[in-house]
Parts: C-alpha cells; structure tokens; sequence
C-alpha cells in the first residue's frame, strides 16, 4: 500500500488563517505609507519656488522679488487636458505690507490624498535672509481628509 502524501485541508485552513492576519495587518501599514508619500510630493512641488524667493531675497532684497519675475513663478501652469496632474498649478503671492510671500498646491489625483487638500508656505522674516517657512495644510470638507491632515502635513 502507497503512502499517501499532500496537505489535510486543515493545515490548509491553518496557512491560510495566518496570511489573513499578515495581510490585515500589513494593508493599513502599506496605505499610511502611501499617504504619507503622496503628502510628500505636494510638499516637493513647493520646492523650486521657495528655492527662487530665497535667491532672488538675498541677491536682489526684498523689495526686488515680486512674483513673475526673477525666476519667481508666478504661478505654475496646468498641465496638458487630460494629463495626470498630482497638484493644481502653484499660486505664489507676495504680501506687499509684510512681504511675507505665501506658497500653495492643492492636491489633484494624488490619491489615496482626497482632491482638494492645500499645502501653503508662508515665508517668515523675507525682509532679510534667512527665510523661513511655516507650513499649514488646509483640509477639504470631510472628516477623512482632516485626519489625513493631522498625521501626514509635516511640521
């Protein structure tokens, strides 16, 4: 008589209980991951900007850097109809009382991050170098995105 070889059906249910538990408690580990990345690049797509209002402060002074010009954007354009855009166009502006110059983008397909979600740079001390920036992230409307705003808007 043969030995009979192979898996019972409950070793069979034993392995699969357990990649059920590892994939539980990976899933939610994976999608904070990828939140968190995708808040990262709409933090990124402020880089080039903040990076030209720090030159242009300290070769031009303040009074000199206004957006438009010196290779300040003033503000970014869209992207071709129908391209995947992950942020709106960049608005730049500039306070001419404070001079206090403020840097935003706006999710846009940038899931799992909700469409609407704002990243605004406000430039502190931009009378004199160093600047500074102060980060705000601006919800949309649910309740979803302001938890999302409270774990992943850097600080």
């Amino acid at each position: 008589m043969k030995k009979q070889s192979g898996f019972t059906l409950i070793e069979l249910m034993i392995v699969v209980a357990i990649v059920a538990i590892l994939a539980a408690v990976a899933l939610p580990a994976y999608q904070n991951y990828t939140k968190k990345a995708k808040m990262t690049e709409l933090v990124a797509a402020t880089g080039g900007a903040k990076t030209a209002i720090e030159v242009c402060v300290q070769t031009k002074g303040e009074v000199a850097c206004t957006p438009g010009e010196f290779g300040i954007p003033d503000s970014t354009p869209a992207p071709a109809s129908g391209a995947a855009a992950s942020y709106t166009p960049l608005a730049v502006d500039k306070d001419g009382g404070t001079g206090e110059y403020t840097i935003t983008a706006e999710a846009k397909n940038l899931s799992p991050i909700t469409d609407g979600v704002q990243v605004k740079f406000t430039s502190t001390g931009a009378k004199a170098p160093p600047i500074k920036w102060a980060v705000t992230c601006v919800p949309g409307t649910s309740s979803e995105e302001q938890a999302d705003i409270d774990v992943y808007c850097p600080n």
